[in-house]
């Protein structure tokens, strides 16, 4: 294999793993902020609720973006691996 084969399936990887992370990181990101906004404005200072409702807003954006992320992972398989493996 050619190094700049490999290292232009590494960026398509790298590049194909953040299209993949970014709605799970940008909802715990913004839960994250909310939880903690509301904790400074209450002075309650739980640690179950600043883990509960992350975890929940992560859960039910993986659950709506599944498709998305299936495709993408596909996609990049079709577009870039299997051609490499096939093709020598």
């Amino acid at each position: 294999m050619d190094e700049i084969v490999f290292y232009d399936t590494l960026r398509a990887g790298l590049w194909s793993a953040t299209l993949i992370s970014m709605p799970i990181l940008t909802v715990a990101l913004i839960a994250g902020l909310v939880v903690g906004l509301f904790q400074a404005l209450t002075s309650i200072q739980e640690m179950t609720l600043t883990f509960v409702p992350k975890l929940v807003a992560i859960l039910v954006v993986f659950w709506g973006s599944m498709g998305f992320m299936t495709e993408t992972l596909v996609g990049f398989f079709q577009t870039r691996l299997i051609p490499l493996i096939a093709g020598g």
